[in-house]
């Protein structure tokens, strides 16, 4: 009995010194967010009349250092964020994404409302920083009778319920 113990604590050491050998993979997480919002005069500038999306569809598509596609889904909480996270070894981790907004749940706010299909970045960041995407807007099909009313054009600029945004390129 006794030197059936002493061999399974053998083996048990020896598997343990094989285990503690072996060079752990460095973890490495990323985090990718941001916002869904309807922009509810369709203007592209976010005001007081605009709000949160909650349960937009957003798809974030990334391309690994090892060349592997992962895609992600994710969908907007009551605040219209949305977040994408993975820990994965170091050399797996995301080298370049694409978010893109997939679809608006909410009945008055479906049509996108800004013209690029996606958002394509270089994930550059260290483990445990998050990249922060643009804001995707939705817009209603009629914009309310109000936005019309509260706007002004005057040249290049815009003039919203007084608050000046310039619109003019700067080079």
């Amino acid at each position: 009995m006794a030197a059936a113990a002493r061999s399974l604590l053998l083996q048990l050491g020896l598997v343990l010194a094989v285990l503690l050998a072996v060079p752990a993979a460095e973890a490495w997480t990323g985090e990718i967010r941001g916002r869904v919002v309807c922009d509810v005069c369709g203007d592209a500038a976010i005001g007081p009349e605009d709000h949160a999306l909650e349960g937009a569809e957003v798809a974030v598509l990334c391309i690994t250092k090892s060349g592997e596609v992962i895609n992600y889904q994710a969908f907007t909480n009551s605040k219209g964020m949305y977040t994408v996270a993975e820990t994965m070894p170091e050399s797996d981790r995301w080298e370049s994404c694409l978010a893109r907004p997939i679809s608006s749940f909410h009945q008055h706010c479906t049509r996108r409302g800004d013209a690029h299909s996606g958002v394509k970045f270089t994930y550059n960041k260290s483990s445990g920083n998050a990249h922060t995407v643009k804001t995707f807007l939705y817009k209603p099909v009629n914009a309310p009778l109000y936005c019309s009313q509260n706007s002004k054009k005057i040249g290049g600029s815009h003039i919203k319920a007084g608050v000046h945004i310039d619109f003019e390129a700067k080079a």
